[in-house]
């Protein structure tokens, strides 16, 4: 069975499994709730989901605390959650698009069916910025650079199997060109190690803050168009690489959840994501509203899922039979 044919039944599933649950859903939520970062403290999705969280406890009437849990490419908490955590509503995760990804290269402890996919969210605009102290200035240096010293420009993302990651193939797939990779558990850590010279490239959203210090200078963007925050740097599109890369992400939790306490929590974030506060907070890194509720979520990840294959197909990183 692939992944496909996994996704078409975790709805199924989890609804089957939920009728076995006690009814709870009437009281719901009556304590506070568990939200997973799966990423470390401080970086841009750190801080989204916190002022999501935030707005969404209004909403629901009880706390969204928020533990970090970082580590495999935005996986670790996730998938922790997934196969040990009760499916009543009281611990949910953020699911990046590694969780979909990652079971296409390589065998994981998790299956697509252990989540319950509770709503789509937003996604990034990511980027490539140089060290100040990088001996490039430009996109164009820099291939310069890597194709008289293969190997010795270093990068680093928020971890293996990241779409960062899977990014950096495909453009160097595409440019011919060798770079080595230096995973981190999340784009604070990238940052910091870019800012302090440690990488030569940081690759994750846009750390507009960086930059305008001097600390950061962006290379290029991943995005269809030019990025509102960074409007002299050049698109993938028009440096000449066919690639639009981005990772859309939502909130799930672990299979079996009653549908209603689901529609409760799907109801709040979409609530939580036309707040003026949460808005204006995501926008800072970019991050558009995209909500989704639990079955057009589940049918946007199937379709996907073929993107991924696709993308997947252009670099080594899949899995061997």
């Amino acid at each position: 069975m692939n992944q496909r044919q996994r996704l078409g039944i975790v709805l199924t599933s989890a609804v089957l499994a939920a009728l076995a649950l006690p009814v709870n859903a009437q009281n719901y939520p009556s304590k506070p709730i568990s939200l997973i970062v799966p990423w470390t403290a401080g970086g841009p999705t750190d801080v989204a989901l916190r002022a999501l969280a935030e707005s969404a406890s209004k909403q629901l009437g009880q706390p969204i605390v928020i533990e970090n849990k970082a580590g495999g490419a935005g996986t670790v908490g996730p998938a922790t959650m997934a196969l040990t955590a009760k499916p009543d509503g009281y611990t949910i995760s953020q699911l990046p698009v590694g969780i979909y990804r990652q079971p296409l290269m390589q065998k994981t402890s998790w299956k697509l069916e252990d989540f319950t996919f509770i709503a789509s969210i937003s996604g990034y605009v990511f980027g490539m910025a140089s060290s100040a102290t990088a001996p490039f200035k430009t996109w164009d240096e820099l291939l310069v650079y890597a194709k008289a010293n293969p190997g010795k420009v270093t990068y680093g993302t928020p971890g293996a199997g990241s779409t960062q990651h899977l990014g950096v193939s495909m453009i160097t797939e595409k440019a011919g060109i060798k770079l080595t990779h230096v995973p981190f558990k999340g784009a604070s850590e990238v940052y910091a190690a870019a800012a302090g010279g440690h990488v030569m490239v940081a690759v994750s959203g846009i750390p507009e803050e960086l930059v305008q210090s001097g600390k950061l200078r962006m290379l290029n963007t991943w995005s269809e168009k030019r990025s509102a925050r960074a409007p002299d740097t050049p698109t993938l599109l028009e440096l000449g690489y066919p690639f639009v890369i981005t990772a859309p992400w939502g909130i799930g939790g672990p299979k079996g959840m009653d549908p209603k306490v689901v529609a409760t929590l799907s109801e709040a974030f979409r609530k939580a994501l036309a707040d003026p506060a949460v808005v204006a907070t995501m926008d800072r890194f970019e991050m558009k509203p995209a909500f989704r509720a639990q079955e057009e979520y589940m049918a946007y990840v199937q379709d996907q899922i073929k993107v991924e294959e696709a993308a997947l197909a252009l670099t080594n990183l899949v899995k061997k039979p």
